[in-house]
């Protein structure tokens, strides 16, 4: 005759490794879920200096610019007050 503990022993860690993992998964799943625009409208004005570096780097792509060049073109257009 089978032990009736021994099935409730095995039960018991399945149900609740299923529910650790579901629970764990659930905020994932909702933060795939939030629209684009909810999440720009959460995110706080850009300060001064991100957007220089915003500024500095978009200038650096159109130039082409790459490796040390543009590693010196950054130093030097962060560096530069506006």
């Amino acid at each position: 005759m089978p032990d009736p503990g021994k099935d409730l022993t095995m039960k018991y860690p399945l149900s609740l490794l299923t529910l650790s993992v579901a629970a764990l998964c659930a905020p994932v799943a909702h933060a795939k879920d939030a629209s684009p625009a909810a999440a720009a409208a959460s995110t706080p004005a850009r300060t001064a200096q991100q957007q220089r570096m915003k500024d500095c780097n978009a200038q650096a792509k159109a130039d082409g610019k790459k490796g040390s060049d543009r590693k010196a073109f950054m130093k030097e257009c962060l560096s530069n007050k506006k």
